[in-house]
């Protein structure tokens, strides 16, 4: 006979491997058929930090069977709670042919609740440029949708529907500082069409700088689990089903590397996406290189990392505070860089060894209106300039 709270003892102890996501868009036509809504390809990308280490659990005295049926059963419970938030988004793009002028097509992927007023959040990708959007929710109802604010920056958007409240089911959104590699990872989410397809996987790996598009989202969520076309913008789901991320992309040519935005980020984004439309992304007003060994030795610079501010743009922020650009062009090797100028050492006395960590800082930590202090090297003296950062245009 299975023994009281066995369920619980096992989700306790147990983290085991069980999660999904991609790109959709719009496909053009050339002929005059009918449009037919489909997932588009997911652009490559790029990895970059290290995979943190494997989570130890203990199993003893559980033995296979309980083990399994446990595992079924908490799964399909997160299922039955989770599943009737997860949508089916819709976008539809009117293109301009060369033969037949402007022709329809469709774009398709996933979206999730996350309250009774209507609000949805999606990928960026899933909506951008669309002429109209459609929300397909679990009980088959489609309703038109407002797209209220997108971030590309991260990848994100908000859009709304206009349901009556008690037909809706929010998702719980839970938190990502705290994840673990190893840890469950639970999607949910509409691959080709299929809606409300549940996969399951682990945390790979945390932390991950995702490129793409010229763009980096910082601080991703890597997971195994089985990625498709149309999961873009669904959850992905910790064990007690809460959501911690925004299903996003996959590694092209590559199985079982997909990634998520961190639900942290869905909660530093989407207020803003409610009340200005967009993510007002911090700008301190400068461009620079990232200095290695090797180039401060040709410049016989002071310091072995940081940054070597090249540039100032004018009546920046960085502008404002008197931090200084370069003031001669040096060869190195094949290449002319941009020499003399401030180095930036830290940031609010967080360490700076490189620009990724500057841009990080600023995406992750700061708002607009913040005033940070940045501490520079300026002919051999340590100087702190007081930056009000504003938004980056």
């Amino acid at each position: 006979m299975r023994k009281p709270g066995l369920i619980a003892a096992v989700v306790a102890a147990l983290a085991v491997a069980l999660a999904g996501c991609c790109f959709t868009g719009q496909t053009a036509r050339t002929t005059p058929a009918p449009p037919t809504a489909g997932p588009t390809q997911t652009p490559i990308i790029v990895i970059a930090t290290p995979t943190p280490g494997p989570l130890v659990v203990g199993l003893e005295g559980l033995s296979l069977a309980d083990i399994v049926r446990a595992e079924e059963a908490l799964v399909a419970d997160i299922y039955d709670r989770v599943s009737p938030a997860v949508v089916h988004i819709t976008s539809r793009v009117i293109e301009m042919d060369f033969f037949f002028g402007p022709m329809p097509s469709e774009g398709t992927g996933s979206g999730f609740i996350i309250d009774r007023e209507g609000h949805i959040v999606t990928n960026h990708h899933v909506v951008a440029n669309a002429d109209s959007v459609e929300v397909t929710l679990a009980d088959g109802t489609v309703l038109p949708a407002d797209v209220i604010g997108t971030d590309p920056g991260n990848d994100l958007a908000l859009i709304k529907v206009e349901a009556i409240p008690e037909e809706l089911q929010p998702v719980e959104l839970g938190e990502s500082a705290s994840l673990r590699v190893g840890q469950r990872a639970i999607a949910i989410g509409n691959p080709f069409g299929l809606d409300r397809t549940l996969t399951v996987g682990v945390i790979s790996s945390l932390g991950r700088p995702l490129e793409i598009d010229n763009q980096v989202i910082y601080d991703v969520i890597q997971t195994d689990a089985a990625i498709n076309p149309g999961n873009s913008g669904g959850p992905l789901l910790d064990s007690g089903g809460r959501v911690i991320g925004v299903n996003t992309a996959i590694r092209s040519g590559a199985e079982n590397i997909g990634f998520a935005v961190p639900v942290d980020t869905v909660r530093r984004v989407i207020p803003e996406l409610l009340t200005h439309g967009r993510y007002r992304h911090p700008w301190v007003g400068f461009v620079g290189y990232s200095i290695t060994p090797g180039l401060a030795e040709a410049l016989k610079l002071p310091v072995q990392q940081g940054v070597l501010v090249a540039r100032v743009a004018p009546s920046s922020p960085a502008a404002r505070a008197g931090l200084h650009g370069a003031t001669r062009q040096v060869r190195v090797g094949n290449y002319r860089v941009l020499a003399g100028g401030d180095i930036v050492t830290a940031i609010d006395d967080q360490a700076v060894t490189s620009t990724r960590d500057l841009d990080r800082y600023l995406e992750l930590q700061t708002r607009v209106g913040q005033v940070v202090e940045l501490t520079v090297l300026r002919n051999g003296q340590e100087l702190v300039l007081s930056v009000e950062l504003i938004e980056r245009s």
